[in-house]
């Protein structure tokens, strides 16, 4: 492993990192995993989130990212540790969906703009250094590949909305919470003191871990989780809150729907709009009960910001 103290001393780095949510060519594979379920679907869990504590020095951990929940959750041994609510990207600029890999974790980032219509073009192919105003990365930018990232939201208005080029932004607090899971879990050899300065001062810090941290990122809007029916928007209009599909997710979770109408079905759906979901529980189902479920927020904002 090697800790890297200043960007500017590993270039290699900065090309495998430094193009923020550009829409590069290999976005256009993002659909490839789009079938793909949640990690937090019953198909996948068995029926139960197993839930622990944050443990150092055990390295089995993985992060996925359900983009219609705006939902990142981190896992240990396979089981939740922690959920942090995330922004994506834009319609025009989808954050890719499929796994990932995570080899480095950049605080006080610098950015290279990409050549692209949405970046002013004094600004493209420059090196915006993290001291100055116009760099958009914040204290933390963890890099996925291909240009894609995790970075600094610019604040709980990011929460639940489509607001980057492609990129998933999460808040500070909930970067600096991950990063130093990732460190403890893999036992770096990265000092209190280092992050300190990191977090305190403008200054380069890089931290390349020896082995990779998988991250998934699924699109899946409508999926149960613990035994609760959740049907999130559409938001990239990607045709997957249908009948067809809804049917099918049902059945899988062992709801007989064969006797409901597709007008009946489509009133779920139409209930999950505007950042808005609709939940209900499989028994409430298995009951005939299909529209006693709720309207709930996406992203559950905090009274106190």
């Amino acid at each position: 492993m090697k800790i890297v103290n200043q960007l500017f001393t590993k270039i290699s780095v900065l090309l495998l990192a430094g193009f923020l949510c550009s829409n590069v060519a290999f976005s256009q594979y993002y659909h490839l995993d789009i079938k793909r379920d949640s990690a937090r679907s019953d198909k996948v869990t068995g029926g139960v989130i197993e839930k622990t504590e944050f443990a150092s020095a055990e390295n089995d951990i993985r992060i996925t990212v359900n983009v219609p929940a705006f939902q990142m959750t981190f896992w240990q041994n396979g089981k939740e540790v922690e959920n942090y609510p995330v922004g994506v990207g834009m319609k025009d600029y989808p954050i890719y969906v499929g796994r990932r890999e995570i080899q480095h974790i950049i605080f006080n980032p610098v950015w290279i703009p990409p050549d692209s219509e949405w970046v002013a073009v004094s600004q493209r192919g420059k090196i915006i250094l993290p001291t100055d105003p116009a760099n958009p990365l914040g204290k933390v930018k963890i890099p996925l590949g291909y240009g894609y990232l995790l970075h600094e939201a610019k604040g709980w208005q990011d929460m639940g909305n489509l607001v980057s080029h492609g990129c998933v932004r999460v808040l500070r607090k909930d970067l600096y919470d991950l990063s130093s899971k990732i460190v403890a879990a893999h036992s770096l050899p990265v000092s209190d003191k280092d992050v300190a300065d990191a977090k305190r001062t403008k200054k380069t810090f890089v931290i390349e871990l020896e082995d990779t941290v998988p991250i998934e990122i699924t699109y899946d809007t409508i999926v149960v989780e613990a035994g609760v029916l959740h049907i999130y928007p559409d938001v990239y209009d990607y045709n997957k809150n249908t009948v067809e599909n809804l049917r099918e997710e049902l059945t899988a979770n062992g709801i007989d729907n064969a006797s409901v109408t597709d007008k009946m079905l489509s009133q779920l759906l139409d209930k999950a709009v505007i950042k808005k979901q609709y939940v209900i529980s499989l028994k409430q189902l298995r009951a005939g009960n299909y529209l006693d479920g709720k309207v709930i927020p996406v992203v559950d904002f905090p009274k106190s910001k």
